[in-house]
């Protein structure tokens, strides 16, 4: 298994990252989490977590430990896979996501896309003696320049995490009239609790 890969960012997007090490270029699916730790920084360390399929291999990337501990425990609860695990972690920082599972506070959980009541249900009594709070990992967002390009970047986010174009445009721009200077995963998160 690959613990972590350590190298030149060569692409970055809210959802996905290319990092080359060593002449190989590895595609890393990443939440806004991890985005925004990387957003900026010509290189980094990622840890990773390899998912091997009949179908596809896949990498997970994870910006710290906190963070990849946390998609291993959503995903091993019965109905959450990998891209929901992901969709939680891009909704909720881990230490959010550690104290909403702390307080039992099911209605955080069902405002994530994908998450309903009985899915939300199961992550609480799963996880619930699993987690406990603590201080951990707290990214601060950077504002971004130009509002055209955190909208396109906020809608193709969103697309490539299954919501429909139409509504992510209109979702992205109602956020940015309101608060033109939001960074992108601060739109990102933003849209996620309005779709």
């Amino acid at each position: 298994m690959i613990e972590y890969i350590k190298g030149e960012i060569v692409e970055l997007t809210p959802t996905r990252m290319i990092m080359e090490c060593s002449g190989i270029g590895y595609e890393l699916n990443i939440s806004l989490n991890t985005y925004s730790a990387y957003s900026g920084k010509p290189s980094g360390k990622i840890y990773v977590y390899e998912i091997i399929r009949e179908d596809a291999h896949l990498l997970f990337g994870f910006a710290a430990k906190i963070e990849r501990e946390l998609f291993l425990l959503l995903t091993s609860v019965s109905g959450v896979g990998p891209n929901t695990a992901r969709m939680i972690l891009s909704s909720l920082p881990p230490t959010e996501l550690i104290q909403v599972i702390s307080a039992k506070n099911e209605a955080a959980l069902t405002a994530v896309k994908g998450i309903g009541a009985k899915t939300a249900q199961r992550i609480l009594v799963d996880l619930k003696n699993k987690v406990k709070p603590e201080d951990g990992l707290t990214a601060a967002a950077t504002p971004s320049a130009g509002n055209a390009a955190v909208a396109e970047e906020a809608v193709a986010a969103l697309v490539m995490l299954g919501f429909q174009k139409a509504a992510s445009q209109k979702a992205v721009n109602t956020i940015l009239k309101g608060s033109p200077l939001l960074a992108v995963e601060q739109v990102i998160k933003t849209a996620l609790r309005m779709l």
